[in-house]
């Protein structure tokens, strides 16, 4: 139960055990084709995808140095440490970075991002973290940035690691430029292929301002794409058979599907963990449904309860980052994660603050099993 890297199917793992194939080969076209067009059903666009032999990481930072030269003003929500992150890789590439800082928790608000656009014309872009994972929160009004973005033809780039395929997203229909995700998230997928879209207008400016390196310069992506089917770089072959294996389940489930079962799953979790005691982290209207970040009972000991829950009762969860160490502890509800995972880990982490001594509500697996009905 932990926010990456979740649980991989059977099926996808069995996808790696495959012979060895020439990345310069028919096989490898076949191969790669349908992994590129899946993920672009999966991001619901139109424009063109790299499956980056990468973490998801190296996705974002691909997004910045093939976007940003020094001097470009940037806007940016930060309420936590990837948020943090990603501002840090802005300045790195000689960004005037224009931070929209919240306390962890909770979120800039849509007009908080607006009255930024309202005091600063020549914005270049705007990013964010769509779902920090660091503090359970997520970014509700993806769907409203175009018409602020649309003002000076500014570029739109959401970091979607964490969340995107448990979440409902529209790359072009919200007028996202770029977008990525990390295949160890909600694909369900072994880390190691991170996906990255780009719509035509990015397209274009990346290819005429090309960035000063080698493997992530997406450029040379496209133009082997183009040309060949192919990649620039030797990529994981094997992880790329379980991305792909992956991307076909997602689409056999059908996102709508998916994208429910994610839902109704984080509100049992939500409701059934908040009546053993437990009180989540996030702010309401920011929590996030695909990463579920719960407060500490004064005096639980975080290594001593997470360890416990893994030995005694098999399940992991993850601790907090930074100054939240200690204070949270982090439920993934992502991926693979259905009735049978919420219902077990309930009772774990129920049946392991029994065993610390403290008195949780016998009710919670009921309340849990009502908001699983749908399911």
């Amino acid at each position: 139960m932990l926010p990456g890297p979740t649980n991989v199917p059977e099926r996808v793992m069995r996808s790696m055990i495959t012979p060895m194939i020439n990345h310069r080969s028919d096989d490898f076209v076949e191969l790669y084709e349908d992994a590129v067009e899946k993920t672009k059903k999966v991001f619901r666009t139109d424009g063109e995808a790299v499956c980056l032999s990468a973490s998801g990481t190296g996705a974002v930072e691909a997004s910045v140095i093939n976007l940003i030269k020094k001097g470009d003003k940037v806007i940016i929500p930060v309420n936590g440490e990837f948020s943090g992150r990603l501002s840090q890789m802005l300045e790195w590439a000689g960004a005037n970075v224009i931070k929209l800082e919240t306390a962890p928790g909770t979120n800039a608000a849509f007009d908080d991002v607006k009255a930024a656009f309202d005091n600063n014309k020549d914005v270049k872009a705007f990013y964010c973290v769509w779902n920090e994972t660091s503090t359970g929160t997520m970014i509700n009004y993806l769907d409203r940035i175009k018409d602020l973005t649309a003002r000076n033809d500014s570029y739109y780039v959401v970091d979607g690691v964490s969340i995107v395929g448990g979440e409902e997203l529209y790359v072009d229909k919200w007028g996202i430029d770029v977008c990525m995700t990390g295949a160890q998230k909600a694909f369900a997928a072994p880390p190691g292929i991170s996906p990255i879209v780009v719509n035509k207008r990015a397209k274009k400016y990346m290819i005429e301002n090309p960035p000063n390196t080698m493997y992530f310069n997406l450029s040379r992506y496209f133009k082997y794409y183009e040309e060949a089917k192919h990649t620039p770089f030797t990529p994981a072959l094997p992880l790329l058979y379980a991305y792909r294996e992956a991307l076909s389940m997602i689409l056999e489930e059908g996102l709508d599907a998916r994208i429910r079962r994610h839902r109704i799953c984080s509100q049992a979790l939500y409701s059934g963990l908040s009546a053993i005691g437990l009180t989540p982290f996030a702010k309401e209207d920011a929590r996030s449904t695909v990463v579920v970040a719960l407060n500490y009972l004064e005096g639980l000991e975080d290594k001593k309860f997470r360890n416990t829950l893994a030995e005694k009762f098999r399940v992991l969860v993850a601790g907090g980052f930074g100054n939240l160490k200690g204070k949270v502890f982090r439920v993934g509800c992502m991926g693979e994660v259905n009735k049978y995972h919420v219902m077990r880990t309930i009772s774990a982490i129920s049946s392991t603050l029994d065993m610390m001594g403290y008195k949780t509500n016998p009710d919670a697996l009921r309340v849990a099993e009502e908001k699983l009905k749908p399911l």
